[in-house]
């Protein structure tokens, strides 16, 4: 990766920017002709933030030193800028789906300078329990295995059935909504302090998993977390670390009686995240392969730009 506002030159001449625009955050990378990304950019203008319509304005601000050196170099997009409340709409594709249908579902438009935006649909299913997601279908297919779970942990998280390269249907679960709920506007943030020690958290984070698998359900096992630290079996620092153990090990455990056994799991996240989903999955038993989410998204808006007439000329890796 380049250092910021770097031109690209030789094998690094790029051919689009990859933006994923979420509620909350924007990220948007120049993506080189062989895939590698040769530049980064980060801000908390996430849809949420964008006001009176001002997303082109968004992305011509953050982007403008990529628009002045490559004008007219087309924008692919996948995110909540494709939600109601984004950019532009662009109508969920039902499952099963997979890169024909998703790519059939782009919706384009020209901004001014030249370029051309490119929103990728997200997916809604309709069999036991309606769910929805936008962005997490790109990392899926940038994924590119054939038969498996893809979960990906977030404020949402997202389990998702692939076969042949197809996602047939996934289930949310708000474990990153539940945690924030739980330790800023519940009881249980009264006894609770930040956790100092990494060694500690984790044994504490174990706890959580541990007493998942057990019986009381979540609503029992969360009160845990205050009258643990009442009766001494936890610390104050452990509250926070304990509960977030506790809704990854219920979510893992509810999730894994929805999703067939027989198929491998693939974990899409980084960082302490990936750690601990990671340890909670080998905890109940699993076994579970890490990708790196940022580099599945490009990945799989690249597939999904292939695999459209109007973006074919944007290669896949």
């Amino acid at each position: 990766m380049t250092d910021k506002g770097r031109p690209a030159t030789g094998a690094e001449h790029p051919i689009c920017i990859a933006v994923d625009w979420g509620t909350t955050r924007f990220r948007a990378h120049l993506v080189a002709e062989d895939g590698r990304l040769i530049d980064s950019i980060a801000s908390d203008d996430g849809m949420s933030s964008v006001t009176d319509g001002g997303f082109e304005a968004v992305l011509s601000r953050m982007c403008a030193v990529w628009f002045g050196r490559f004008p007219g170099i087309p924008v692919l997009m996948a995110g909540m800028v494709g939600s109601r409340n984004g950019w532009r709409e662009v109508p969920y594709v039902p499952c099963p789906a997979g890169l024909s249908e998703i790519a059939a579902g782009l919706v384009s438009f020209d901004i001014a300078g030249g370029s051309r935006i490119h929103i990728v649909p997200g997916l809604t299913t309709d069999d036991a329990a309606a769910d929805v997601m936008r962005g997490e279908e790109t990392q899926i297919l940038g994924v590119g295995v054939g038969d498996t779970v893809v979960i990906l942990p977030g404020t949402h998280s997202k389990w998702a059935i692939v076969r042949a390269g197809r996602v047939e249907t996934f289930r949310t679960f708000m474990t990153g909504e539940f945690y924030s709920l739980l330790t800023h506007h519940s009881v249980l943030r009264l006894l609770a302090e930040p956790a100092t020690d990494d060694l500690a958290a984790r044994a504490a984070s174990r706890l959580g998993v541990e007493a998942a698998a057990g019986d009381g359900g979540l609503l029992n096992l969360a009160f845990h977390a205050r009258t643990g630290v009442l009766a001494g079996r936890l610390k104050p620092q452990d509250v926070e670390p304990y509960l977030s153990g506790l809704l990854i090990g219920e979510e893992i455990a509810k999730a894994k009686r929805l999703v067939p056994p027989d198929l491998p799991l693939v974990l899409v996240a980084s960082g302490v995240i990936a750690n601990h989903y990671r340890e909670a999955i080998e905890a109940m038993g699993g076994i579970v392969n890490t990708v790196d989410p940022e580099r599945t998204f490009v990945d799989g808006l690249l597939r999904i730009a292939h695999h459209n007439k109007e973006t074919a000329d944007v290669r896949a890796r």
